[in-house]
């Protein structure tokens, strides 16, 4: 079956996998996808959504450089909500819930509607290499599958091992067994590997919850969307509802800590810290006596629902009993228990810039492989090491995202520069120009790089040029036209803002606070010129914040360019650190180990100080 080879191999069919599949193939390579279980693919492992805070500008910025996880989000989403809006918008971030179901079905219909990608189901137990360089797989079966490059992405497959109280089960998933020999096989190749652990709640059967007495939690009035591209906006929304644990519940938990693998000792590794278990939360944060539940439908007929709030690995018998006494689940009936599952993760300090390996040539790693958690994390490195796979056995030149350009560039920088010892999530707080890195304006920033790689098609540079023609006009127009003290002072007194007393730029009146795109489409003159130019939603809140925020834009623009000037000077590849005894000894350790590619990634490796940068500065030739 196999006789010809492929391009490029991908192992896993998770959120990472699913994404390299797809950027590798619809960018020219015959790609195969093997997996253990063709069922699960695009499998929402944990909870029914996407997005969040910095994730779902992660989601938008996957959709603006070609990838499938927006326009798969946007067809099988159930609720949407912008989260932040009372923040400024480089804080807002897009969230949607899923269709559990129907969110994998897209994603397995996309793939095989994708022309080079095929697909195989079989475990995947070791890597064919060669001289330094990977040249294949060899499945259970004992098929040997050649490829010019291979993708990783095991997810929690890797030596995975699910707790529940004190039982112990193999497994990557529920339900699914583990997949064993790649982490033997490369740490006999000399890659470091270390353990990390995760949690999912019980769910439940939404027909046994008093839903009366929590507190509604509905979908945004006016619902956006992730892709850009013309995927179907939410008419119809589900609602998700909140209720709280209570002292009576911590303890009830807490008469299973003893039970607890977590507290008892059988589980070593590091779990999230931005997302613990319950029992977790009630040992750190002992001074509250209640915590937020989210309770989630998995989708529109399903009556399956998601306990949000509520990882555990405790022990079933004290997950039932402590949840029947949370308000709303006095009658609760389980699907399954919650549980911890442990996995074999590889330091991303091995890694390239591209996820490519530094051991063996021709390998990438992607998603919680590299120790990163969340659906949207792992699909954008994913994404990344497809498109870079692609590119490098075809002799092209590697595909990097900067900081200043995209959260994907900030949260790859980060794993590959500083590490991580334990779960790896975004925040906005790890971005320094998130005032460039809005979810609004992914397509402008991305969408011309994916084209010109191959990826994202001219449908969507074409949509991207007219977004920010109309943009760039509508900006002007209010920086050119004027307006009356008699138009705009009845809207400022509304808002106890200053009256004008003569006529002043549009631009000056829109910059203010309060002054917001709807009482400026209140003046005859902007509603007309919106009304003439056929300018939609998406061009008014560009407009918006590229007038109100101009100033900050301006300064992050500035800092990102000063920042740039690093970036353009090259360490010579494999630099020998330990010959510059001026360097602390700390930094010639950790420079040596993870060899940055330039002064600027230098600079960002954990242990580096500005003096070992001026130090390296003035070697090479400042």
């Amino acid at each position: 079956m196999f006789t010809d080879g492929y391009d490029v191999i991908v192992v896993g069919g998770g959120h990472a996998g699913a994404e390299a599949a797809a950027a590798a193939a619809n960018m020219g390579s015959r790609t195969l996808l093997v997996t253990m279980n063709l069922q699960t693919i695009g499998q929402m492992s944990c909870n029914p959504a996407m997005g969040g805070i910095a994730k779902g500008q992660i989601v938008r910025e996957i959709d603006a450089l070609g990838g499938y996880s927006g326009i798969i989000t946007d067809r099988s989403a159930i609720q949407f909500k912008m989260l932040n809006k009372s923040k400024g918008p480089a804080m807002w971030s897009p969230r949607a819930q899923n269709d559990r179901m129907r969110f994998a079905e897209e994603w397995r219909l996309a793939l095989e509607g994708t022309p080079n990608c095929d697909f195989y189901q079989d475990m995947v137990k070791s890597l064919l290499v060669g001289n330094g360089r990977v040249i294949g797989v060899r499945t259970s079966l004992g098929l040997d599958i050649k490829a010019k490059a291979v993708v990783l992405t095991n997810g929690t497959f890797l030596n995975g091992l699910i707790h529940i109280g004190e039982k112990q089960l193999g497994g990557g998933r529920a339900g699914e067994k583990a997949s064993t020999g790649i982490t033997e096989q490369l740490v006999d190749f000399g890659f470091d590997s270390g353990r990390m652990k995760t949690g999912t709640p019980p769910r439940v059967d939404g027909r046994s919850l008093n839903y009366e007495v929590m507190i509604p939690q509905p979908g945004d009035e006016r619902p956006e969307k992730f892709s850009y591209l013309q995927t179907p906006v939410l008419s119809n929304q589900r609602d998700c509802h909140m209720t709280h644990t209570t002292k009576l519940v911590h303890d009830l938990l807490r008469e299973g800590f003893d039970r607890s693998p977590m507290f008892n000792g059988r589980i070593k590794s590091i779990g999230p810290r931005y997302c613990p278990s319950i029992e977790d939360k009630i040992h750190r944060f002992a001074d509250k006596d209640s915590h937020q539940i989210f309770v989630e439908p998995e989708g529109w007929n399903t009556v399956e629902v998601y306990v949000n709030g509520f990882s555990t690995s405790l022990p079933e018998d004290v997950q039932y009993k402590a949840l029947k006494s949370v308000k709303g689940f006095e009658n609760v009936k389980f699907f399954r228990p919650g549980y911890a599952i442990e996995y074999d993760y590889f330091p991303p300090t091995q890694l390239k810039h591209t996820l490519e390996t530094k051991l063996v040539e021709n390998l990438y790693f992607a998603g919680q492989i590299n120790g990163t958690t969340g659906y949207e994390e792992a699909a954008s490195q994913g994404l990344m090491a497809g498109i870079n796979a692609h590119l490098k056995i075809n002799e092209e030149e590697p595909f990097i995202l900067q900081r200043d350009e995209a959260y994907i560039g900030v949260l790859i920088d980060d794993l590959i520069t500083k590490g991580t010892e334990e779960p790896y999530r975004m925040f906005t707080s790890r971005a320094e120009y998130r005032t460039l890195l809005r979810q609004d304006n992914a397509d402008l920033r991305l969408t011309p790089k994916g084209y010109a790689i191959g990826l994202a098609k001219e449908e969507r540079l074409k949509r991207m040029e007219e977004k920010q023609r109309k943009s760039d006009a509508f900006v002007n127009f209010f920086r050119e036209t004027s307006v009356r003290p008699e138009e705009i002072n009845p809207i400022l007194a509304d808002l106890d803002s200053s009256l004008v007393k003569q006529s002043d730029k549009m631009f000056k009146v829109f910059s203010r606070p309060k002054v917001t795109i709807d009482h400026m489409l209140q003046l005859e003159t902007v509603s007309g010129f919106v009304e003439d130019n056929e300018l939609g939603r998406d061009v008014l809140e560009q407009a918006e914040i590229q007038v109100k925020y101009s100033g900050y834009i301006e300064k992050e623009k500035n800092n990102a360019d000063k920042l740039q000037r690093l970036e353009g000077i090259k360490i010579p590849e494999n630099f020998d650190y330990s010959k510059l005894k001026s360097l602390s000894f700390e930094a010639r350790e950790k420079l040596n180990a993870i060899q940055p590619v330039t002064i600027a990634q230098a600079s960002r490796v954990s242990g580096v100080n500005p003096s070992d940068i001026s130090v390296l500065l003035v070697y090479l030739g400042r």
